[in-house]
């Protein structure tokens, strides 16, 4: 075989996404651009601006935030060597990086508390699966600073479900727990009486309970194995184990959610594996997703920062998972996306080239989705291609109309005609079809 043969093969080769990854296209781009529309909204309207952090950092935040004994940094980040020889990493989630946002730009001078958002991909490298993705995407919120008010919980919260309400996801469930702290007489001691009744039952766990017993007894309460779902059942609960001013706590942030409007369902088996998270945890679970029905998680964190190497700092926030959140919008029938345009410009002959460019440009000021085809066609030619693009208006303009000034404005739908004079174009639209951008 030639050596040419190998190189053509080469130039043959069909490049595609890597796994776990793929690509977002029109339309669905629109639903996407549309959910994060609203969560820039929303967060705004509760004083919350937005922060943009670097997609990689030091290897070491991730490792000493989350643990580097941890599956996420043992097992699924994505770590490279610089060319300084540091250790660098795509992140696998945000809060980190906005804690070290917050203590690298003084932000603790500011007045506080600090709340922030963010949005944008992570990077995990897991088994891909319905709406879990190696390259994912979160949309999420910390507020860093001031006290741990359990009003400031509830806020928290509150925009959440606004959130969740203005994009018309409704099949949604809030469930909450309190997990306490690391005081001796709270957390600590319910860990120790955990262990001691897991280990009564070691021997009818499966392999990573068994390994959680000793490393993080709180996993266990996350096990979805059918086998263990009875055993986990008769487990103590933390709730019956909180020190008085946890649960003091706790039954204000019920209270607060109250005031709110706001439903909620406990869920004592809802913990955070690390240190850091104490008191006030929460999920929001949406349906059509399985098993992996959880579209965002949160709670307070309130030794974060000091650990990345700041001074003591209360901390709260969530991550919403987009990718999952998109796909429950699609299947609840509330993520169509938005097809074709609003008018194609039908210009025929070159005398009429001039108008139809006016015409696209006047028509997308005010916000409409226009097409203008960049050479003339023939009347039936433009229709067809009208109809095939999916628009909802054509319009005609030959050189009668141009001419007169009267413009001919047809609607595909039923195929109903009419003569507007230019002036009175767009007002017409408008009553007609609302424009799907702003006016510039």
């Amino acid at each position: 075989m030639s050596e040419e043969a190998p190189r053509a093969a080469e130039k043959r080769r069909k490049f595609q996404a890597i796994r776990g990854t793929r690509d977002l296209l029109p339309p669905d781009t629109s639903v996407w651009n549309r959910v994060e529309q609203v969560a820039r909204e929303v967060f705004g309207t509760f004083d919350f601006g937005e922060i943009r952090p670097p997609m990689f950092e030091p290897t070491e935040l991730f490792a000493r935030s989350i643990g580097a004994e941890s599956d996420v940094v043992s097992k699924e980040m994505y770590s490279f060597e610089d060319r300084d020889e540091s250790s660098v990493s795509l992140r696998p989630e945000a809060t980190a990086s906005v804690c070290r946002a917050y203590i690298e730009h003084g932000m603790q001078q500011l007045p506080q508390p600090v709340k922030l958002y963010y949005m944008g991909p992570m990077f995990r490298r897991e088994r891909p699966q319905k709406g879990r993705y190696r390259q994912f995407y979160q949309i999420g919120a910390e507020v860093l600073g001031g006290s741990d008010a359990p009003a400031i919980d509830a806020e928290l919260i509150e925009m959440l479900m606004t959130f969740f309400a203005k994009i018309e996801l409704t099949a949604v469930t809030l469930h909450i727990n309190s997990i306490g702290h690391n005081a001796p007489n709270c957390r600590p001691a319910y860990v120790e009486l955990l262990r001691s009744e897991l280990f009564k039952v070691k021997d009818q766990l499966g392999a990573d309970s068994q390994r959680r017993i000793e490393t993080n007894p709180l996993r266990v309460l996350d096990s979805k194995v059918e086998s263990e779902q009875a055993l986990i059942a008769k487990l103590p609960r933390i709730g019956d184990h909180l020190c008085a001013e946890c649960a003091a706590h706790y039954a204000a942030v019920k209270h607060e959610l109250e005031l709110r409007g706001i439903f909620y369902t406990e869920n004592w088996r809802l913990v955070r594996g690390l240190d850091y998270y104490m008191r006030t945890t929460f999920e929001i679970i949406a349906t059509g997703l399985g098993s992996q029905n959880a579209v965002c998680g949160g709670g307070r964190y309130d030794g974060l920062v000091e650990i990345l190497g700041g001074p003591p700092t209360k901390g709260i926030g969530f991550a919403i998972g987009e990718d999952r959140l998109i796909l429950s919008l699609q299947e609840s029938g509330k993520g169509a996306a938005a097809q074709g345009c609003d008018v194609y410009v039908a210009w025929m002959g070159e005398k009429t080239y001039a108008t139809a460019v006016r015409a696209a440009h006047d028509l997308r000021n005010v916000g409409f989705v226009v097409e203008l085809p960049p050479v003339a066609q023939k009347f039936g030619k433009a229709l067809g291609q009208a109809d095939r693009l999916g628009a909802k208006y054509a319009l005609i303009l030959g050189e009668d109309e141009v001419a007169e000034g009267l413009w001919t404005l047809k609607a595909l739908s039923d195929g109903s005609q009419i003569r507007v004079p230019e002036p009175s174009l767009i007002e017409h639209l408008k009553k007609e079809h609302q424009p799907r951008h702003g006016s510039f």
